[in-house]
C-alpha cells in the first residue's frame, strides 16, 4: 500500500528573488549587438569571453582583437575549433559572429554594458607589491560568503585590454566583482579606474616598481592614487597607513570624496593590527585586528610578515563593501600560494623531497626583501636562492640589485644563483670582503639565463630538506626553471 503525502503549497514553492529573473547566459547575440552597435549573424548565447584562441573553452565569445603585431582574425577558425560559440569581428567570417567596425572598441563597449547592467559591488586593487594576491584573497572571501556569486580578474589581466575583458566577463547575477589594475607608465591607472568605477579602491603598498618610468616613489604614489578618480560617489579608499607615502595617498583619496580605510600597524590605522603570532615553522600566522569597534581573530595561511599586512587590506576591503568578515577569515586561513607568486612544491631531491617556493612571476626591491626574509624563516637543511634580475628600475638598477646582498646574508642562504646581466652589481658586492663581513660568506654563481641556472642547480645537487626560493622579474623566464624541477622524476 502506498501513501501519498501532499505538502502545503507554500512549502512546495521555492523562494525567489529579483536576481532570479536575471539571465543565466553571460551574453546573447542581441545583447552583444546592442552593446557594440554591431550586427549579429544570427541568434546565439555565450557563457564566456576570450581574446586568446589558445584559452578558448566551449561556449566562449572570441573577440578578434587587432594589435600592432598580431591580428586576432587569423585565429578565428582555431577559436571555433576549440568550441567558441561566436566571434566579434570586423569582417564577415564563417560561423556565428557579430560584425563591428573596431573590435577593440567593441570590447570596451561590452565592458561598459556589463558594468551598467550589474548590481555587483566592485572592488579595484592596485599597488607596487601584492596586488594579485590581495585581489585573489578578496575574491575568495566574497565568493565564500556569496556562495559562488563573486567574479574577479583572472591571472594578471590588469592592463588596458585585461581590465575591459574582465569586466565583459562579469555576469548579470554576480554580487561582487574584484578587478586588478597595473601600470608601467604615467596615465595608465585612471582609464582603468574609469572602466570599473569601483565602490572600493585598494592600494596595497608603494614601492620602487616601475621607478624607471615614474622617476620617484612620490611619482609612483601619485599614479597609483589615480585609482580613486574612478570611485563611485560615496566610495571607499583602502590605503596603507604604515607607508611613507600615506599622507600623499590620503590627500588624493580625500580629493575624490572617499571614505578612507587606512590599514596597518600604526596606532591611528582604522584597520589596525593588534597582535600577530607567526607559526614557528614559517607557516600560518594567527592575527588579531581591530576595525572600528569590531575585533577580529583569524589565521593567515600564506607565510610571511607581508601577508599579515595583506590580510589587513583584505579585511578593510571586505568590511568597506559590506561583506562577511567571518567568511573572509576562513578564506584567508585556507588560501594556498599562487603559481609564480608563492606556490610551494615538494620536488624530487637526493634522499627524499625538497621544497621549491615559486615566486618567479615578478620581482622588485620590496618583494625581493620580503621573500628572502620568509626564506630565512623557512625550516630547511640548506637554503638556496635563485634570483633573477629586477626589471624597470632604470638608473636605480645597480643600487637596488647591490642592496640585495644584506637580505641574502640575513636569510642565511647557503647558495645563491644570480640570473641575468642586471645582477652584475650584486655579483661584485658578494665577491668583496665587505659582503663577507656581514657574516659567513655565501656561496654564489652568476648565470646568463634560465638554462644555465638549471644546469648550475643540477650540478650543485638538491638534497632532501632543502628550501629553494625562485624569484625574478617575469622577463627573466625563471618559470622555466620552476617547471623543470617540479616536473622532473
Amino acid at each position: 500500500m502506498s501513501v501519498a503525502v501532499l505538502a502545503h503549497p507554500r512549502l512546495r514553492a521555492w523562494p525567489t528573488t529579483q536576481r532570479d529573473a536575471l539571465p543565466l547566459a553571460l551574453w546573447t547575440s542581441a545583447e552583444i549587438a546592442r552593446a557594440t552597435g554591431g550586427k549579429a549573424s544570427g541568434e546565439f548565447q555565450c557563457s564566456g569571453v576570450e581574446m586568446d584562441s589558445r584559452d578558448v573553452r566551449p561556449g566562449d565569445l572570441f573577440v578578434a582583437l587587432k594589435g600592432e603585431a598580431m591580428d586576432g582574425h587569423r585565429f578565428v577558425d582555431k577559436a571555433f575549433a576549440a568550441g567558441a560559440t561566436a566571434a566579434i569581428v570586423d569582417r564577415p567570417v564563417d560561423g556565428p559572429h557579430v560584425l563591428v567596425r573596431d573590435t577593440t572598441a567593441a570590447l570596451h563597449a561590452l565592458a561598459a554594458a556589463a558594468r551598467a547592467r550589474s548590481g555587483a559591488k566592485r572592488i579595484a586593487v592596485t599597488g607596487s607589491v601584492g596586488k594579485t594576491g590581495v585581489k585573489e584573497a578578496i575574491f575568495a572571501a566574497l565568493d565564500r560568503s556569496s556562495r559562488g556569486q563573486a567574479h574577479r580578474s583572472v591571472r594578471s589581466y590588469n592592463n588596458h585590454v585585461g581590465v575591459p575583458l574582465s569586466l565583459a566577463r562579469l555576469g548579470a547575477r554576480a554580487r561582487y566583482g574584484v578587478f586588478e589594475m597595473g601600470m608601467n607608465n604615467p596615465g595608465e591607472i585612471a582609464p582603468l579606474a574609469e572602466h570599473v568605477r569601483p565602490d572600493v579602491a585598494v592600494i596595497t603598498t608603494i614601492a620602487p616598481a616601475h621607478i624607471e618610468n615614474l622617476g620617484t616613489l612620490e611619482g609612483i604614489a601619485d599614479e597609483k592614487a589615480q585609482i580613486f578618480t574612478g570611485l563611485k560617489p560615496g566610495g571607499a579608499a583602502v590605503i596603507p597607513a604604515d607607508s611613507p607615502q600615506f599622507e600623499r595617498l590620503r590627500v588624493h583619496a580625500e580629493a575624490a570624496g572617499a571614505d578612507i580605510f587606512s590599514f596597518g600597524r600604526t596606532a591611528g590605522a582604522r584597520v589596525r593590527l593588534l597582535d600577530a603570532i607567526p607559526a614557528a615553522n614559517g607557516g600560518a600566522s594567527l592575527v588579531t585586528a581591530q576595525i572600528d569597534d569590531v575585533r577580529l581573530c583569524y589565521s593567515v595561511a600564506e607565510p610571511g610578515e607581508h601577508w599579515i599586512d595583506n590580510s589587513l587590506a583584505v579585511m578593510a576591503a571586505v568590511y568597506a563593501v559590506g561583506g562577511d568578515l567571518g567568511a573572509a577569515g576562513v578564506a584567508l586561513g585556507e588560501m594556498g600560494g599562487l603559481k609564480g607568486r608563492g606556490a610551494r612544491h615538494a620536488i624530487a631531491a637526493a634522499g627524499g623531497r625538497a621544497t621549491l617556493i615559486d615566486e618567479s612571476y615578478n620581482a622588485n626591491p620590496a618583494s625581493m626583501r620580503a621573500t628572502l626574509t620568509q626564506l630565512g624563516h623557512t625550516p630547511a637543511s640548506r637554503r638556496i636562492a635563485v634570483l633573477g634580475s629586477m626589471a624597470e628600475l632604470g638608473a636605480f638598477s645597480s643600487r637596488f640589485h647591490e642592496q640585495l646582498a644584506e637580505p641574502i646574508v640575513d636569510a642565511r642562504v647557503d647558495f645563491a644563483v644570480l640570473v641575468g646581466d642586471a645582477m652584475e652589481p650584486l655579483v661584485r658586492k658578494m665577491g668583496t670582503a665587505g659582503a663577507k663581513s656581514l657574516g659567513n660568506a655565501t656561496a654564489f654563481a652568476h648565470c646568463a639565463g634560465p638554462a644555465e641556472a638549471i644546469a648550475m642547480l643540477e650540478e650543485f645537487g638538491l638534497n632532501a630538506g632543502d628550501a629553494i626560493l625562485v624569484k625574478g622579474s617575469n622577463s627573466v623566464g625563471l618559470g622555466r626553471l620552476v617547471d623543470h624541477f617540479v616536473n622532473r622524476a
